[in-house]
């Protein structure tokens, strides 16, 4: 019995269709990293040609890979994503009844531009404490900065060809963690702390615009889930069609708020800082308590726990009321409990969107 092997697919049939089949998609990934990494090459020899090149700190080799990695990494998700709107054979992250405008690709591209940026320099400054004094040679230097530019574009590229609703959950999870605690650790005011949260966006260091960036790049992200996230819920009668749209304005309610605490530093801008901070805790208490309601499939299980996330803020609010619990500390939690909320919600649907689908056929 003869068997049927399939050729591989050759460079001009990845490069003309790239999204013919995953093997397809991680070839063009790899040419995407071999141009990125002839790039980084050409550019660290023209920076870096006959002088040693410390690893961490200015005009360091850390330095380079961390800004051109991030530059890399954002326009090769924007890459993946123009590629992938134009398959002939579907988008995994499109939904009807929600699309991706070129704000949110942006955004996107930001978050991931900035992860790769602080990975690069943060396993720079490990590296620099790891091997004290030590430099690196020119020509290593420019292997290693071609290395760095090959995996940015690789791994920007697959997370925007493989980007789906739950992925970008994790995609706000990480860029949430990464960003703000890249503004605590360069914050120029290490007592910043003893404040409030807020104050890391208060300086004019870079910390403080690290800190607002993200916040605003992150509002930008949970728009777009309450979008993709509600896209998919019941809408076959008016009744379910309000409660779905109820459900994305209380989301797209707490995004346009988070990215305006960015926006309003409070130091500039107290009472609009404070307002659509505290609105944005209302919009979410809302939604919990709603919820029941206004997605009646969703399990139960997480419904009580949304109650005992808000259980859980106003028990710290009660604390730093009575000076048990500072406000940043009140601030922090708070901030975990409702964002995991939302990641958790993305996948809550998800699972809901794959019981109906399979519900036909069992």
């Amino acid at each position: 019995m003869s068997q049927t092997v399939r050729e591989a697919s050759s460079w001009r049939q990845v490069i003309a269709r790239p999204t013919s089949s995953a093997e397809s998609i991680e070839s063009f990934a790899l040419v995407l990293g071999t141009v990125a990494f002839a790039v980084g090459a050409l550019i660290a020899a023209i920076a870096f040609w006959g002088q040693d090149v410390s690893i961490s700190g200015p005009g360091s080799l850390g330095q380079f890979v961390g800004i051109g990695g991030g530059l890399v990494a954002g326009v090769a998700f924007v890459v993946a994503r123009v590629v992938m709107h134009r398959a002939d054979d579907g988008d995994p992250f499109a939904v009807t009844g929600a699309r991706l405008h070129w704000f949110d690709v942006t955004a996107l591209a930001v978050a991931n531009a900035v992860i790769a940026l602080l990975v690069w320099i943060a396993l720079a400054n490990v590296l620099e404490r790891s091997f004290v004094g030590a430099v690196v040679f020119t020509l290593p230097a420019i292997a290693l900065a071609g290395v760095a530019f090959a995996l940015s574009a690789y791994v920007g590229f697959l997370s925007g060809a493989n980007l789906t609703p739950s992925l970008l959950s994790l995609l706000l999870a990480v860029f949430l963690v990464v960003g703000v605690i890249a503004a605590m650790l360069s914050s120029s005011d290490p007592l910043w702390w003893q404040k409030n949260l807020s104050a890391l966006g208060m300086t004019d260091d870079l910390s403080a615009f690290a800190f607002n960036l993200t916040l605003v790049i992150a509002g930008v992200i949970v728009t777009i889930i309450a979008r993709y996230g509600t896209a998919s819920l019941d809408d076959r009668t008016p009744e379910d069609v309000r409660r779905r749209n109820t459900v994305r304005t209380l989301l797209i309610v707490v995004g346009v708020f988070l990215a305006c605490v960015g926006i309003f530093h409070v130091d500039d801008f107290f009472w609009v800082h404070n307002s659509v901070a505290t609105g944005m805790a209302v919009a979410f208490t809302i939604l919990v308590f709603a919820l029941a309601r206004l997605v009646p499939p969703m399990p139960k299980a997480f419904v009580v726990l949304g109650y005992v996330y808000v259980g859980v803020i106003v028990v710290l609010g009660v604390f730093f009321a009575t000076g048990y619990y500072n406000l940043t500390a009140v601030e922090l939690v708070a901030a975990v409990l409702i964002f995991s909320w939302i990641i958790v919600f993305l996948r809550n649907v998800a699972a809901i969107r794959g019981r109906e689908a399979s519900a036909p056929a069992d």
